[in-house]
């Protein structure tokens, strides 16, 4: 499983020759002007919850590319009608594909389109292919329902929120590694912002003292876990 950072909270991961793109927020990210979107691959999008930084670039993506659209009741209603291709879940459902397979799990903040129109409530997502599981938490606060992620799921890798003010914070987020039994964490909702800029360095020091590693992307790197 190979894990690409496109900036702020989007993901492009490869499994075999599928590739899922989640929460795609590219063109309206300066720092990640670089990323050409009409060259991105995508046979899935998978959306945690329907706020602009998680969704600006769905629509132009899913219409070139016809990828599946999945996320909650509401946001692929949202989606539906506009003629694209979607599938509905809602806290606990699985999405099934051949390759992979997506659990709709509970996060803990707000979901609502830029038009106003409600985005149901916010999850994240643990996918897991033939060899591993990752967990991707959305945006989120800390919760004790991450507790019981790895009741069900041996993680190789967690995408855990690290920029504080809307979300879990860096202290949290140790915590929610804690909770999900996963030592290997991916940072991501960090510094696109003023009000959620972190020192990285310190930030990194942080999860070492507990003997975790905190990774770093740089947008448009990739890592294999």
């Amino acid at each position: 499983m190979n894990i690409q950072f496109l900036g702020h909270s989007c993901f492009s991961i490869q499994i075999n020759d599928v590739t899922i793109l989640v929460d795609p927020f590219i063109s309206g990210n300066s720092l990640a002007s670089h990323i050409d979107i009409a060259t991105l691959k995508a046979d899935y999008i998978l959306l945690t919850h329907a706020h602009q930084d998680h969704v600006l670039d769905v629509e132009v993506i899913a219409e070139r590319t016809k990828a599946v659209i999945v996320s909650n009741y509401e946001i692929a209603m949202y989606y539906g009608a506009k003629d694209l291709n979607v599938f509905a879940l809602n806290h606990g459902g699985t999405f099934k594909a051949d390759e992979f397979s997506a659990k709709y799990v509970n996060a803990i903040h707000t979901s609502s389109f830029a038009d106003g129109t409600y985005g149901g409530e916010p999850g994240g997502f643990v996918l897991s292919s033939k060899e591993k599981n990752i967990y991707i938490a959305g945006d989120t606060a800390l919760t004790m329902d991450m507790k019981l992620i790895p009741m069900s799921f041996t993680l190789d890798a967690a995408i855990l929120p690290i920029g504080d003010t809307f979300t879990m914070g860096v202290e949290d987020a140790i915590l929610a590694s804690d909770l999900v039994a996963c030592n290997t964490i991916i940072g991501c909702h960090f510094n696109t912002f003023p009000p959620i800029e972190i020192d990285v360095n310190e930030a990194k020091d942080k999860f070492l003292s507990k003997e975790k590693e905190l990774i770093i992307l740089e947008i448009g790197e990739d890592k294999n876990v």
